[in-house]
């Protein structure tokens, strides 16, 4: 079954937050499966092995990690980011529905780490997702 395409408006609305510094990656996301619409930005499966099959990350040999696979010191591919956005969504819309009644709903989720900051945006059938740097302190 073929993902629905984002709107224009969508679309225009992910490209002007891409524009902002330190942006690493951007990600539409279905609403109802998570599934990836468009991603730009994160590492995908094929882009973390080598022609000689070692793993690499941001383009360094990595060694290590469970079979052989090699940890991406915190390069994360746009599936498994995917499937972990999807998920802090809708343990937030469940949290949300408890709190302020089902008629209630998130307009803009924001998560910052050390590291980064994590901010979807849910639209009526998408999540736009930005990862950016965290400024320093």
């Amino acid at each position: 079954m073929q993902q629905p395409s984002p709107s224009e408006e969508t679309q225009n609305l992910l490209a002007r937050l891409s524009q902002r510094p330190g942006v690493q990656s951007t990600l539409i996301l279905s609403r109802d499966s998570g599934a990836i619409v468009k991603s730009s930005g994160l590492v995908t499966p094929e882009e973390t092995v080598a022609e000689n099959g070692e793993p690499i990350a941001n383009g360094e040999h990595v060694s290590g990690g469970a079979e052989g696979q090699g940890s991406r010191k915190g390069t994360r591919n746009a599936e498994e980011v995917a499937r972990l956005v999807f998920g802090f969504v809708k343990s937030a819309g469940e949290m949300i529905g408890e709190l302020n009644g089902v008629q209630d709903e998130a307009k803009l989720l924001r998560l910052r780490t050390k590291r980064n900051e994590i901010v979807v945006v849910p639209d009526a059938k998408f999540l736009l997702v930005v990862i950016h740097d965290t400024p320093p302190a």
